[in-house]
């Protein structure tokens, strides 16, 4: 059994609430843009991290975590990108793997926009956490954490940070 803390869109901005969640889970997945590294050092001072980058984050980034992480979890198989759409509105950059190898879980970011819905075309599960990051248009930082227990995912929370500005 893994506790997940799922976050995307720091956008450079790490602090105590986040860190606090952090030390809660057993690894961390950042679902790109994470902007500076010193967000990325932090968590990994805590946690293990999976991480992939997103369309902000620069060549430092983008030598140190690959645009697309495909892994297991537990009896889980995961991947995760930055910018991959949704149910009926995948990138077109991943739907031909998307048809022909759909994982159980499929995470990304970049929205902003906190979505967990699914999908029943591809029989998985989408999540994007929102964005836990101070830029942006949202208005409410967000982050979700939940358990991977053997093939099951379960036990969802979402976290909702203080409201920006």
């Amino acid at each position: 059994m893994k506790k997940i803390l799922l976050l995307s869109d720091t956008h450079s901005h790490i602090d105590d609430t986040i860190l606090k969640y952090v030390a809660l889970a057993d690894e961390v997945w950042h679902a790109g843009d994470i902007g500076d590294l010193a967000v990325t050092d932090a968590i990994k001072k805590l946690k293990p991290l999976r991480c992939v980058y997103g369309n902000i984050d620069d060549a430092k980034a983008r030598l140190e975590f690959p645009l697309h992480n495909r892994f297991m979890c537990e009896g889980v198989d995961v991947w995760i990108t930055h910018i991959g759409g949704y149910p009926g509105k995948y990138n077109s950059n991943i739907k031909a793997e998307m048809d022909t190898n759909p994982p159980k879980l499929f995470i990304c970011g970049h929205s902003h926009i906190l979505k967990v819905m699914f999908d029943k075309k591809h029989n998985l599960l989408h999540m994007n956490p929102g964005a836990a990051g101070k830029s942006g248009f949202h208005q409410v930082r967000t982050m979700l954490r939940f358990v991977i227990d053997g093939d099951k995912i379960k036990d969802l929370e979402i976290i909702e940070m203080e409201k920006k500005g």
